[in-house]
């Protein structure tokens, strides 16, 4: 699941069209952040609270590893990589 060139390009901006659209954040500009591994646009949109819990995630790989291995996750990959 760690190879993102699998995902449909146009699956992929519409995800990132609608995620810009719900954080007030031009995609592009959500997606050079994303791409370096800044997340700064998508913090200062979310609440205090989530924000700590998105900061825990991404500084523990165990955990993110344990998100992506639920059912939901696989099915959204699934999806936009069009298997």
């Amino acid at each position: 699941m760690n190879n993102n060139n699998n995902i449909d390009p146009k699956k992929l901006g519409g995800l990132l069209e609608a995620v810009s659209k719900k954080i007030g954040v031009p995609p592009q500009k959500l997606k050079n952040e994303l791409e370096s591994g800044k997340f700064d646009s998508a913090l200062s949109a979310m609440s205090k609270n989530d924000a700590m819990k998105f900061q825990q995630a991404v500084n523990n790989p165990k955990l993110i590893e344990k998100m992506m291995s639920t059912p939901q996750a696989k099915a959204l990959y699934k999806k936009l990589s069009g298997e």
